[in-house]
C-alpha cells in the first residue's frame, strides 16, 4: 500500500527559503559586476593618467630644448651620458634628425627615434631612469605604450596603447571622442598593423567588447 510522509517530514524548499537563496545569488552577481566595474574604472583612469603624463613629458622636453625627444639631433652634446660613450658606444645613433617628427613604429626598433625618445626623456631627468634605457612603459592591460607620428587616420604626434580591453576602449571613446574607432582624435585597431606603419583602420565603426585593441590617442 502506498504511504506518504507526514506533512512535517516532507522534503523540499519553502517559498521563504527560495526567496532567500535568490536574494543571495543576486547579491553575489551584483558584487561581481560592481567589482568588475571598479576594475575597469581603475584601468581607464590609469590610461588617462599615462596619456596625460607622457604628453606632458614630451612638451616639457620640447619647451626646454626646442626639439622633440627622440627627434632631438643634439643630444650627444647635450647630455654627458652620451658624450662619454660609455653607456652607448654608438652615440651617433642616439641623435634624431630634427625634422619635427617621431620617425619609426610605435614599438620602436633599436636606435629608432621612437625608441630613443625614452632615452632622451630619461637623460633629461623628465622620466625616471637612465639615459641608455629605451624600455617602453606598459599600460593597465600589460600592453606597451609607444609614441609615433601618424597612426591610422590621425596625423601628427600620437600615443599608442597596446592590448586595451574593448570595454575600456568603448568607455574611453564615449567620454573623450566621437565613439567611432575609425574617426576622431581617438582611433583603434584590432590587429598589430599599427606596428607596420599602416594608415588605414580595420576596427569598423563600433567596438567589440570581447576584443583587444591598439588605441591611438592624438597628443
Amino acid at each position: 500500500m502506498l504511504t506518504t510522509l507526514p506533512a512535517s517530514r516532507q522534503t523540499g524548499f519553502t517559498l521563504v527559503e527560495i526567496t532567500i537563496t535568490l536574494s543571495i545569488i543576486g547579491l553575489l552577481i551584483g558584487g561581481v559586476l560592481k567589482g568588475q566595474e571598479m576594475i575597469n574604472n581603475a584601468r581607464l583612469k590609469r590610461i588617462q593618467a599615462d596619456n596625460t603624463g607622457i604628453s606632458t613629458a614630451i612638451r616639457v622636453y620640447q619647451d626646454r630644448y626646442g626639439l622633440l625627444p627622440g627627434d632631438d639631433n643634439k643630444v650627444t652634446s647635450r647630455f654627458s651620458v652620451y658624450v662619454d660613450g660609455i653607456n652607448d658606444p654608438e652615440a651617433s645613433d642616439i641623435n634624431g634628425n630634427g625634422d619635427g617628427r617621431f620617425d619609426g613604429d610605435w614599438i620602436g626598433a633599436a636606435d629608432s627615434e621612437t625608441a630613443n625618445l625614452w632615452k632622451h626623456l630619461r637623460a633629461a631627468g623628465i622620466v625616471a631612469g637612465n639615459g641608455d634605457d629605451d624600455r617602453q612603459p606598459t599600460n593597465a592591460f600589460s600592453g606597451n605604450i609607444g609614441v609615433r607620428s601618424d597612426s591610422l587616420k590621425i596625423f601628427g604626434g600620437v600615443i599608442v596603447f597596446g592590448l586595451v580591453d574593448g570595454t575600456v576602449a568603448t568607455i574611453l571613446e564615449a567620454r573623450h571622442d566621437d565613439g567611432n574607432p575609425s574617426t576622431g582624435y581617438i582611433q583603434s585597431d584590432i590587429s598589430a598593423q599599427l606596428m607596420n606603419g599602416t594608415t588605414s583602420s580595420s576596427a569598423g565603426t563600433s567596438y567589440n567588447q570581447s576584443s583587444l585593441y591598439f588605441v591611438s590617442i592624438k597628443m
